[in-house]
């Protein structure tokens, strides 16, 4: 249990630190909203460049807080537990990716994007549930053929451990747990993170 975003941060910030001491040649991508809180830190302990990388998912017809797909500007991933209707997706998919522009632009302030060929790519998020939405960012950052990707984040569930880690070449959970419900049951205060508060980690 952690107390909130930023004790799970610095947790998952001092780990980090032990393991890889000195990174050339790096940056931490975070997964907006929470994500960001734990990245700012992880970011400033190794003193490197924090940027984001925004993902959307996809929600079922009707039911739009369960998660059938999940995309970014250029990739897609669908649950392997679910069908949904080709042009339902398709649809959602174009509504989520004009949603993913504009949330780049309002959290970067239009500065561009860092530069992701040929380094390392700390990928931080603040838990995974079904681990869509942090699956189809690292699709997206293969595109853009960096060194190394090393996952980082504080709680995810062992399937979700297990699926992920096998698609990036390094990776830090600090919890694997059985019986997981929801990201927030392992934060004693978990609130929603504003899109002003995501602009005030990303100015410095």
């Amino acid at each position: 249990m952690f107390q909130d975003r930023r004790e799970a941060g610095q947790k998952l910030s001092e780990k980090l630190e032990e393991k890889y001491p000195r990174v050339e040649n790096g940056l931490v991508l975070a997964l907006p909203r929470g994500g960001v809180v734990l990245g700012k830190i992880i970011a400033q302990k190794l003193n490197l460049p924090l940027d984001i990388i925004v993902t959307r998912k996809i929600g079922a017809p009707g039911n739009p807080e369960y998660a059938v797909a999940a995309v970014s500007d250029h990739e897609i991933i669908i649950s392997p537990r679910e069908n949904p209707n080709p042009e339902y997706l398709e649809q959602e998919a174009s509504n989520q990716r004009r949603e993913i522009r504009r949330r780049e632009k309002i959290f970067r302030m239009s500065k561009p994007s860092l530069e992701i060929k040929n380094k390392n790519v700390f990928l931080v998020d603040d838990g995974l549930a079904t681990g869509l939405t942090m699956e189809v960012a690292i699709r997206e950052i293969r595109i853009k053929k960096p060194k190394a990707i090393i996952l980082a984040v504080p709680v995810a569930p062992p399937e979700t451990a297990k699926r992920l880690v096998s698609q990036v070449d390094e990776s830090l959970i600090l919890a694997i747990e059985p019986n997981f419900f929801a990201v927030g049951q392992f934060y004693k205060y978990f609130p929603q993170i504003s899109d002003q508060q995501v602009k005030d980690l990303m100015k410095d």
